[in-house]
């Protein structure tokens, strides 16, 4: 009995020990490295076979940061060669994705031969892919193969009956033939449920998507995260819709609109109880670069990397000076988590965070490695916490499309200050390393307490104690 029992732990603790390793330094499956750790999408696969509603694979759009957009497509060669271009210039790079502008498995050919091509130049890379999930059953000895340990599929609807779905998908196209409206949708779903199954059994790590669309599936979401739950899927991943005409998709042209910070916050907390939730994704371009909060792809054009030699690269990629970054930048997380403590907590309620049950939400400026390093003036999205005077959890990142100050080059006269404040409007506490008199006041009018006092302090526990400073006195 006693081996039994013995064997059953080690098991445990070995799967435990395995999953870390995977997750450690992958941005998007772990919201610890979201801040050290840089991701890279090589947009190979301009091909789809579903259309849905809220997409338009865009070119030329350096402009827009949402999925589906791209400002060119690469061949294989040349999407490797700009992973090894990116990964010299920024070593913290750990990730590389394929995520369209179409679908990954849609394009095959183009997508295994990237895989198998980053095996060779870049051994020390996770890969990942993204999918709409309709092909996976079909290729999951090849994504297996090419030892890809992470799968992000799309998943908008649990509906057996296929009448949320045909809302969200005009036409899926399997097997050289176009299913429309419910019947699509049905045979979507099937072919989803069946490759995450597979992938899980493979023991390759599973992130669900769904888009949260209003008027149409923000109450059905709950149900997508019990049925992931029980298929074994790591991380569930809501993403608010991002539907504006401009962006030419047939949500944006109908008047659907985009999704809310309040409406996303509702939805991830009806979800929370039932699988673990991720709360960092930033709904990143095809062709992004780098940290999750930043995206650098306007840097690197073809000109930069496409005529040298994978020889001439390899030696630029320099992979034992990018094994020596990423222990330093272990050593520096390490130091962070001391600093921390374990005040930090993914799933608390609110009698968990605080001893009377009362909550302030925190906004954070950062550039990243976990401290309160930005000012307020160049930020163009803010980090929000939860927090009592007992422990922190982490909510969501809010965007805005301009910083308060653009600098000499961009600045206009104007001072982009009311989208700030409505991106803010329900928060008691922004942490910044400085913010100006002006804006102070502005943030003020809304009941935005501002403190500049934790710059360049470690992000948690400057949270516990900014909070405890202006809401809990007594436990400061």
């Amino acid at each position: 009995m006693s081996c039994s029992c013995t064997s059953s732990t080690n098991t445990q603790n070995e799967l435990h020990a395995s999953i870390l390793q995977k997750i450690n330094n992958h941005p998007c499956y772990s919201q610890d490295a979201h801040q050290h750790y840089a991701r890279i999408h090589v947009a190979v696969a301009p091909a789809c076979n579903i259309q849905c509603n809220y997409c338009n694979r865009k070119y030329d759009c350096s402009n827009e940061s949402r999925p589906g957009v791209t400002s060119y497509k690469l061949s294989p060669e040349e999407a490797v060669k700009k992973v090894l271009h990116v990964g010299g210039l920024i070593q913290q790079l750990s990730v590389v994705g394929i995520a369209g502008p179409g679908d990954g498995l849609a394009n095959p050919k183009q997508t295994f031969k990237t895989f198998a091509l980053l095996k060779k130049y870049a051994p020390d890379i996770k890969l990942c892919l993204s999918t709409n999930g309709l092909m996976i059953h079909k290729h999951i000895d090849e994504i297996a193969k090419y030892n890809i340990e992470h799968v992000t599929v799309t998943l908008n609807s649990v509906d057996e009956s296929g009448e949320i779905g045909s809302k969200i998908y005009p036409w899926v196209f399997y097997e050289h033939k176009k299913h429309r409206g419910v019947e699509g949708a049905k045979l979507l779903l099937e072919k989803q449920l069946l490759g995450i199954k597979m992938l899980v059994e493979r023991g390759i790590l599973v992130k669900v998507n769904s888009v949260l669309i209003p008027g149409v599936n923000e109450e059905h979401l709950p149900f997508v995260a019990r049925k992931v739950k029980e298929l074994g899927v790591f991380i569930f991943n809501v993403m608010p819709l991002m539907s504006k005409p401009e962006f030419g998709t047939k949500f944006g042209l109908d008047g659907v609109p985009s999704a809310s910070h309040k409406q996303l916050m509702k939805a991830q907390e009806a979800c929370d109880v039932n699988v673990k939730m991720m709360r960092h994704c930033r709904q990143c371009r095809a062709d992004a670069v780098g940290l999750l909060g930043e995206d650098r792809s306007d840097e690197f054009f073809k000109e930069s990397f496409a005529e040298k030699s994978f020889e001439e690269l390899s030696m630029h990629y320099n992979l034992n000076q990018r094994m020596k970054t990423h222990e330093n930048i272990e050593t520096w997380r390490r130091a962070l988590r001391a600093a921390n403590g374990k005040i930090s907590q993914e799933s608390a309620n609110k009698e968990e965070l605080s001893s009377n049950g009362n909550t302030m939400l925190v906004a954070v400026t950062t550039r990243g490695n976990g401290l309160i390093n930005d000012h307020f003036g160049s930020a163009k999205e803010f980090l929000i916490y939860e927090a009592g005077d007992k422990a922190i959890k982490f909510i969501m990142h809010r965007k805005v499309e301009k910083s308060y100050c653009m600098g000499k080059e961009g600045c206009d006269g104007s001072y982009p200050i009311d989208e700030i404040k409505n991106a803010l409007s329900d928060c008691n506490l922004l942490l910044t390393q400085k913010i100006g008199e002006c804006p102070q006041k502005e943030l003020e009018s809304i009941h935005l307490t501002c403190d500049e006092s934790f710059a360049d302090e470690p992000i948690e526990i400057s949270v516990l104690k900014g909070v405890r400073k202006h809401f809990f006195p007594s436990a400061s």
